[in-house]
């Protein structure tokens, strides 16, 4: 209702843009004339008349005041025509639930039942005396157009108070009794007798210590020992690439590592590889892996009857072809049967263990580990356009263009690995969805530093990723603009300190400090999901107890980070480098996603993350095909003559122009691959290979 409502604001304003437009010009040559004429001593009226017409003028002023919109320019005016859809909704959902929430939300809550009991007694006038310290000054113009001693406007009271409500149970400031996703913060965590318990016989799962005295003096032994190598080394001008002047700190871009030499290697690499339909991908890595039979049956438990069948529905999602079109494209099944197969086998749990499945085996694969050493990962949101239905489920986001869509945030390991992946809204923070990845993917990927880009920064990530044994190594943007935490008096730091902005604040990490190890147990045994604490702790108020304690540890962990980032140019270099394999996995992503023009049509979030789940478990089949095949060209070219380990770490699983992704969906016979000798099928000759790669 806000986006629609944004909307019309904005093409009534377009609208009138010629006219208003027009009206700027008009007025800019009187002015003109106007200033002239003082200069000059002349007449003024003689002057504006040598512009335009008196009568002319007084026409354009009329006209001028009828375009010109409210001194506030504010879209929520519209607002007010939306009531009518809202009161097809509004009493029943007031009704149906009980809500509670914080002290400070108490004028809220009396709002709400004042609403159901205007409600129950129908009646179009709400009393004078309704609460209204919680309405905001953006809505005071339109709920209280008379001032706080008027009436206010029912239409636009209910609307403010449905939108409060909202933003209150995003913030966890308002809970829902009886319901799973909005409950008190409380309730979300362990018990405190059960933490006790915990740190009574060592089994706290935290991967620092939990005494805070011990915890607080190493980490402050360790400030102190990088800030004195830091500074040292800027008032030297020894920190290699980085440059510290006038307080201003500047780091040279990374440069491309990828030597043409390797470059060389995998376009002969890759015409090697056998041309193949996406049908005979998927079921060559299903006789691998036999990934079709963890889709079981939701009742029985039993594997799908046809693999084919169970792969075409897998496709559909997968590929965004939907069932309707895949059952057109393909010969094994019909519209029902890939319905029924989609309703009973198909679902999140069955495809996150197909995905574990192929995340394992492609992390086993010899060449595989020339990619990396399995021990980093880097995470990053894809955006997708949403048509159709989807549009009305979707948000907008400026920064992806104004059209509405969602996002995919997806984890890939330093072996190109996509270990997990989930739908999140356009305009959700990415850094509240970092530590999902790295906690419940289940496959055997064992990250122990995790990369994003500036969108999945933020000080309770450095917090939490610390308090629970992960390394944080964020490209964070705009670094010259952010500053540094110490514990003693930034004057000791000469070099740095125009980049030192204030103390760590330990007494207030100290007051909070068993809340907050109570928060890392909370998510580490799974009683609450890491998203869903942080959301909640992120929307706090700032004088919020424990989100500003997380935020104070924060601090204290982004300054060591970025203490090592300044020194170490092989950090830059390796954030930097699996980013980019980010960015090149979606791409594939991109190119896999095709039909539909690209873009989510589906209403539900269910179906979204199906959509989501298939293309991630087809790019993973990709993955771990090319990386087999790979494996097998570099034999084969050894053949022949020498290939360095060196080149091989600049390969990339995931080139696709040898996978036919369109057309008709065809499922060959099973026994049908040309090699019988050792079942792959044979690679394409290596001199063919280097007549294609030139």
């Amino acid at each position: 209702m806000f986006r629609k409502a944004e909307g019309r604001h904005a093409r009534d304003f377009q609208a009138d843009g010629r006219a208003i437009n027009d009206k700027v010009r008009l007025y800019a040559r009187v002015g003109g004339a106007l200033l002239a004429a003082r200069a000059e001593g002349r007449d003024a009226f003689a002057a504006l008349e040598g512009v335009i017409p008196w009568d002319r003028f007084r026409t354009s002023v009329e006209e001028a005041e009828a375009l010109a919109r409210p001194e506030e320019f504010d879209a929520y005016r519209e607002l007010g025509e939306h009531h009518a859809g809202v009161r097809r909704w509004a009493p029943a959902f007031l009704d149906a639930f009980e809500f509670d929430g914080v002290p400070a939300v108490a004028p809220l809550l009396r709002a709400v039942g004042i609403l159901r009991e205007a409600n129950h007694a129908a009646t179009p006038r709400l009393p004078r005396s309704v609460p209204t310290s919680f309405v905001r000054e953006r809505w005071a113009r339109h709920v209280l157009p008379g001032g706080a001693a008027a009436d206010p406007d029912r239409r636009y009271y209910e609307i403010c108070v449905l939108a409060e409500l909202r933003d209150r149970l995003r913030a966890g400031d308002v809970w829902v009794a009886g319901s799973r996703r909005y409950r008190s913060f409380e309730e979300r965590l362990v018990s405190r007798e059960a933490l006790q318990a915990m740190e009574a016989d060592g089994t706290l799962p935290v991967a620092v210590d939990p005494d805070f005295d011990r915890f607080i003096a190493a980490r402050r032994d360790l400030l102190a020992v990088r800030l004195a190598a830091v500074d040292t080394k800027a008032r030297g001008g020894l920190l290699p690439e980085v440059t510290l002047e006038r307080g201003v700190l500047k780091i040279a871009p990374v440069e491309r590592s990828t030597p043409p030499e390797a470059e060389a290697l995998a376009a002969r690499l890759y015409a090697m590889l056998p041309r193949m339909r996406v049908t005979d991908l998927l079921a060559e890595v299903a006789r691998w892996t036999l990934f079709p039979d963890l889709f079981t049956h939701l009742r029985s438990g039993e594997a799908a009857p046809d693999p084919r069948v169970l792969m075409a529905v897998l496709l559909a999602d997968g590929l965004n072809l939907g069932l309707t079109r895949m059952a057109e494209a393909c010969d094994v099944a019909s519209l029902g049967r890939l319905a029924w197969t989609a309703d009973w086998h198909v679902r999140d749990e069955t495809y996150a263990l197909a995905l574990r499945r192929l995340v394992d085996r492609q992390g086993r694969e010899p060449l595989a580990a020339h990619f990396g050493a399995g021990t980093a990962s880097s995470s990053d949101g894809q955006f997708f356009r949403a048509g159709g239905p989807g549009r009305d489920a979707a948000r907008l986001n400026a920064h992806y263009g104004d059209a509405p869509g969602a996002k995919f945030y997806t984890h890939l390991s330093d072996r190109y690995a996509p270990f997990h992946t989930k739908v999140i809204a356009a305009t959700a923070s990415e850094a509240v969805h970092v530590l999902d990845g790295l906690l419940y993917h289940g496959s055997e990927v064992a990250s122990s530093r995790h990369h994003t880009d500036g969108g999945g920064d933020s000080e309770h990530v450095f917090a939490l990723c610390t308090l629970l044994g992960f390394g944080f190594a964020p490209r964070i943007p705009d670094l010259k603009h952010r500053r540094l935490y110490v514990f003693g008096k930034a004057s000791d730091h000469p070099a740095l300190e125009p980049l030192i902005a204030g103390r760590i604040n330990v007494a207030l990490i100290r007051a909070h400090w068993p809340d907050i190890l109570r928060v890392a147990a909370s998510i580490r045994t799974g009683t609450v999901t890491a998203s869903l604490i942080m959301r909640q702790l992120a929307s706090y108020p700032r004088q919020n107890g424990v989100a500003a304690a997380l935020r104070e540890l924060g601090r204290l962990e982004r300054t060591l980070f970025t203490l090592d980032w300044v020194e170490d140019p092989e950090l830059r270099r390796g954030a930097t480098r699996e980013l980019n394999r980010g960015e090149s996995r979606n791409s594939l992503a991109r190119a896999v996603f095709l039909h539909r023009l690209g873009e989510i049509r589906d209403r539900t979030y269910e179906n979204q993350r199906h959509r989501a789940s298939g293309l991630n478990l087809l790019v993973a089949a990709i993955i771990l095909w090319n990386t087999r095949y790979l494996g097998r060209a570099v034999a084969a070219l050894r053949e022949v003559e020498d290939v360095p380990d060196q080149l091989l770490a600049h390969l990339s699983p995931l080139g696709w122009e040898h996978v036919n992704l369109t057309g008709d969906y065809v499922w060959a016979a099973s026994d049908e691959v040309s090699d019988t000798r050792d079942g792959f099928r044979p690679l394409r000759p290596v001199t063919d290979a280097m007549r294609l790669a030139a």
